[in-house]
């Protein structure tokens, strides 16, 4: 790690601070030229404490950046993560607050809830379907609390900003009809994503590391070492398989998940 402890909770305040005051910051690659992956996700830890410090509670977990074309723009070969928080939740076909947010996109993924708990190492796609009580469509509420690119430099945000800004999550809707993980082949299941009655989108899971399953293991094995685990009841976001849609004021996204119904919601 580059960063010192002192540097780490200072990023992080900067990053609640910038949250609540709707108000981004510089990115944290062009303050620490150095940062590394594990400080990012140290900075990405003390942010979620000081939100649990608050009264929030972890609820579940996100994984992105699982396409092949993603990775290679970003210069990785793996996923990152974030952490998903009770105040992230939004009901499906609900109103989202618009004044909460600072630049929002939407992208269409599987959310998996856990009815065991799932440890690393060695965690298998098979695992995490044992482990699944649950698959059900979802949407995932992107922002940036970190410029998207430095004014001065033209850079464009890097890994480590990213990750730190917890993986860009800032919440989730579910709806549709709920699977039993074996009941349907989950790569297949692919969805229409509409922006005002317009389709802006199409995909299907398996763009997530050819199976969506494969990412939860990922995560699993990710945060072993941290003694950390996807615990029951948990809701885990596998990854988006379409590019994120921008969104405004007045936007209503729905995606239509085919069989397996729709989810949506309204930027007011």
């Amino acid at each position: 790690m580059a960063l010192s402890n002192d540097d780490i909770q200072a990023c992080a305040r900067r990053l609640h601070q910038a949250e609540k005051t709707r108000t981004q910051i510089r990115q944290l690659s062009q303050d620490f030229p150095d940062i590394t992956i594990s400080d990012a996700y140290a900075i990405q830890k003390a942010w979620v404490d000081v939100k649990i410090a608050e009264g929030r509670l972890v609820k579940g977990h996100k994984i992105g950046l699982t396409s092949k074309a993603m990775q290679s723009a970003l210069n990785i070969d793996e996923p990152d993560s974030g952490v998903l928080l009770d105040d992230m939740f939004f009901a499906d076909g609900g109103i989202i607050p618009t004044e909460r947010f600072i630049a929002t996109r939407v992208e269409a993924e599987l959310a998996f809830v856990m009815s065991k708990r799932l440890a690393g190492p060695d965690c298998t796609m098979f695992d995490v379907l044992n482990a699944t009580d649950f698959v059900v469509p979802a949407l995932e509420i992107l922002d940036t609390r970190i410029e998207r690119v430095d004014p001065k430099t033209k850079a464009t945000r890097k890994i480590f900003d990213t990750i730190a800004d917890n993986a860009a999550n800032a919440g989730i809707v579910l709806g549709g009809r709920p699977i039993r993980p074996l009941d349907a082949d989950l790569r297949w299941i692919g969805a229409l994503c509409f922006r005002n009655g317009q389709l802006e989108e199409t995909g299907l899971a398996a763009g997530v590391l050819n199976h969506p399953a494969t990412a939860v293991a990922w995560l699993a094995n990710k945060i072993a070492p941290l003694g950390l685990a996807l615990e029951p009841g948990q809701v885990v976001l596998a990854g988006s398989f379409i590019r994120p849609i921008e969104t405004r004021k007045g936007d209503t996204i729905q995606a239509d998940y085919g069989a397996y119904g729709s989810v949506s919601c309204y930027f007011a």
